[in-house]
Formats: C-alpha cells, sequence, structure tokens
C-alpha cells in the first residue's frame, strides 16, 4: 500500500509540472470547467426552465452530447482489437491512450447525464427500484459504470506496474480486455436500444440505428486519437510511430465509408416510401411547416462527412496536413449529425403533431463546454501522466531516490509533418 500510495502522489505532482503551454491549456480549461460548474448551479438553483427543453422536446443539447460521447469511449476497442486479437505491433505502445479516453469520455458521459436529470438526487429512485432487466435505462446504467472500472484497471494496473518496473501479469488484465471489448459494442448498443424502443418516436424506430452508432463511433473515436498521437509525439519523448497513424487512418476510412452507406440507407427509407413518419425526417433536412432550426446543421454535418470520406479516400490522407483535416472534419459532421440531428427531429413533430423548435440557451451551452473542458482536463493529466511512466522517466526507484520528477520535455523525436508513409 506504501507503494501504491507513493504513486498516487507521483502522478498527482507530475500532473502539476510542464512548460508554459501546458500550464496555459490547463488554466483555459480549469476556468471553463468552473464556469460551467457555475452554470449548472444555477440550473439547479432555478431548474430545467433555464434550459430550451420544454414538454414537446424533452431531449437536448445534453442527451446529445451524451450520445457522441458514447460512441467516442466505445471507439478505445478499435485500439485493443489490433493489438490482442490480430497482435499488431505498431500500436501496442499507443494502446493505452485509447484506454484512458474511453475513461474520461465516460465520466463525461456520466455527467451529462447528471446535469439533464435537473434534480440529481431523484437518481436514487433508480437504486431503490432497479427493474432490472426490463428497463434499458437499467441497462445503460450498468453498461456504463462497468465499461469505466473495466478501463480504470486495466489502465491503473498497467501503468502501476510500469512504475514499479514489472512485466504485467497477464491474468490480472488480459482476461479484462476481452470483456472491455465485448462491453465496448455493448455500451453503444444498448445506448441505441433506448431510442429504438420507443415505439412512440417512429423517426428511432429503425434497426439501423445501432450499426450506425457502431460504425460513426469507430470512425470518430480513432480520428481524435489520431491528433491526440501527434499532440504526444510532438511535445514528448513518447515514441508513436508512422505505421500506428496509419492504422488508425485505414480504420477510420472504413468506418465512415460505412457510415455513409448506412445513412444513405436511413435516408432513402425515410423519403422513397413517402410513409406517415417521414415527417421528423422531413423537418431535419428540410424543414416543416417554416420551421427550419436544424436544416442548415444537418447539411453542414453531411458536407464534412462526405468530404472527410473523400480525403480518407485519396492517397494524399497518408499526409498528416490531408489526414488532420478529414479527421477534423470527421469528429464535428459526426457530432451534429449524431447529436443534435438525430435527438431533437424525434421529438419534432409531437405524437399530437405540434411543431415545437427546440434551441439551446446559452446556460445550457456553459454547461456543455464546462463539461467538456472537464474531460479534456482529465485526459490532458492523464496523458500527462501515462507518457513518462511508460517510457520509465517516472519510476518508484526514482521516487525513492528523491530524484526529481521529469520535467516536460522539449525533444522531438520523429517530424511532425509531411508524408507518414
Amino acid at each position: 500500500m506504501r507503494r501504491y500510495f507513493a504513486f498516487l502522489w507521483d502522478c498527482a505532482r507530475l500532473s502539476f509540472v510542464g512548460d508554459w503551454r501546458y500550464h496555459a491549456w490547463m488554466t483555459v480549461l480549469t476556468a471553463l470547467a468552473l464556469t460551467g460548474l457555475y452554470a449548472w448551479c444555477q440550473q439547479l438553483v432555478h431548474g430545467l426552465v433555464t434550459t430550451g427543453m420544454t414538454d414537446q422536446v424533452s431531449w437536448g443539447l445534453y442527451i446529445a452530447n451524451f450520445t457522441y460521447l458514447v460512441g467516442l469511449a466505445a471507439a478505445a476497442a478499435m485500439l485493443v482489437i489490433p493489438v490482442y486479437i490480430y497482435r499488431n505491433l505498431h500500436l501496442h505502445d499507443v494502446v493505452i491512450f485509447g484506454e484512458l479516453l474511453a475513461v474520461a469520455v465516460i465520466i463525461m458521459c456520466l455527467l451529462f447525464v447528471t446535469v439533464d436529470l435537473g434534480r440529481p438526487d431523484r437518481a436514487l429512485h433508480l437504486f431503490r427500484r432497479f427493474n432490472f432487466p426490463i428497463s434499458m435505462l437499467t441497462w445503460d446504467v450498468i453498461a456504463l459504470n462497468g465499461y469505466l472500472l473495466l478501463n480504470l484497471h486495466i489502465c491503473g494496473y498497467l501503468l502501476y506496474c510500469a512504475y514499479r518496473g514489472r512485466t504485467p501479469t497477464k491474468v490480472f488484465y488480459v482476461p479484462f480486455v476481452f470483456v472491455a471489448i465485448v462491453w465496448a459494442v455493448s455500451i453503444h448498443t444498448v445506448t441505441a436500444f433506448l431510442y429504438v424502443g420507443l415505439g412512440g418516436r417512429p423517426f428511432w424506430n429503425s434497426a439501423i440505428i445501432a450499426p450506425r452508432f457502431l460504425a460513426s463511433a469507430f470512425a470518430a473515436g480513432p480520428a481524435f486519437i489520431i491528433l491526440t498521437l501527434q499532440v504526444v509525439r510532438h511535445y514528448t519523448s513518447h515514441r508513436v510511430s508512422d505505421d500506428a497513424l496509419l492504422t488508425l487512418r485505414r480504420i477510420v476510412q472504413v468506418a465512415m465509408l460505412i457510415n455513409m452507406f448506412l445513412l444513405g440507407c436511413e435516408v432513402f427509407t425515410e423519403f422513397y416510401t413517402d410513409s406517415a413518419h417521414v415527417a421528423s425526417a422531413r423537418y431535419l433536412y428540410f424543414g416543416l411547416a417554416g420551421r427550419t432550426a436544424l436544416v442548415p446543421w444537418i447539411w453542414t454535418a453531411v458536407a464534412f462527412n462526405l468530404l472527410a470520406t473523400l480525403l480518407l479516400v485519396v492517397p494524399s490522407s497518408r499526409g498528416l496536413r490531408v489526414l488532420n483535416s478529414a479527421c477534423v472534419l470527421a469528429i464535428v459532421g459526426i457530432w451534429i449529425e449524431k447529436g443534435m440531428g438525430l435527438i431533437v427531429p424525434a421529438f419534432v413533430p409531437t405524437p399530437l403533431g405540434e411543431i415545437v423548435e427546440y434551441y439551446p440557451t446559452g446556460r445550457e451551452v456553459l454547461v456543455c463546454l464546462g463539461i467538456w473542458a472537464f474531460g479534456l482536463l482529465l485526459y490532458t493529466i492523464f496523458v500527462r501522466i501515462s507518457v513518462p511512466v511508460l517510457a520509465g522517466e517516472l519510476t518508484y526507484q526514482r521516487s525513492c531516490g528523491g530524484l526529481p520528477v521529469p520535467s516536460e520535455r522539449e525533444t522531438r523525436p520523429q517530424p511532425t509533418g509531411g508524408d507518414v508513409s
């Protein structure tokens, strides 16, 4: 226990060590997180009336972000599967960053659900009457918290072994890795079933929703990790091979192609049949009765996704500039399409035929920015701690010997531009 507490203490100290850019980044994130916390406190005082949600549109920006982030967390499996199943050595040294991302993102998911409750204390009713296995919300609670615990154990054990200078015992983490792979698929599938199971919302009543969720998740998640790995290798001594980036690029490429195909299937089914349930889709893409709040957003998302897919298909995406542009476009496009473009239209029109549009308020935006900032703050700390621990710069022996905690290194062992082929 003494060694473990020494590990936690060294990690806490290391999270405050860095150059001026690191401190500026952390200061901005902290300020945004505190601003979001203040906005949420105001929401607690005055209630959900301070948001743009109504009786007609009861899910908004909070649940949109929750849906997107669940997929981002599930995408950690896209690093784990090549390493532990197909023995891909190129991703072996960077798989920990995907699992750390899953931890930070799941915490953000739980925070978005908390702020959407309005009265967080009422979550106790869920535990008093768990209603398992009938309620899909109960399944989602188990899936999210179980995935969080799995990734906390895997990351914590691997980092602690590196800190102690020991080889990890496979029996203590490999079985949990394979369970986490299945669990990663389940968390997004269960989230999709939350929407599909609501018979009164025909916009969600499609068997293709769950595959669409997984395809978009396996595109946005690795795209985010590609950007993260370039920051890691640019500002630290951790080696990130070009082959690792190329492997992730291929994953994003295939996932984006599948995502666009499934989106096309969904659009064809909605508009070609011209059923009585096409009203929500018409509102999303073309507007309904003069209400067009989401139309520019969804077409922006479609344009971004198409452009990202095109950039990933052409050979020039092997260069970092094109690859980074494609990743940013995919992340933003999927956020719009899978967030506001999926959640809000299902409520318009209502089962009674009312057309009530949803506009997020400034307080909702501040709360969302605060949660995103807090999640990025956590992920930055996780990466800041893991890089020197995995590199052997922070060990128990160094700590006991009175050696200083390693500072932010200025070396750049690999080029950051050009062609990664």
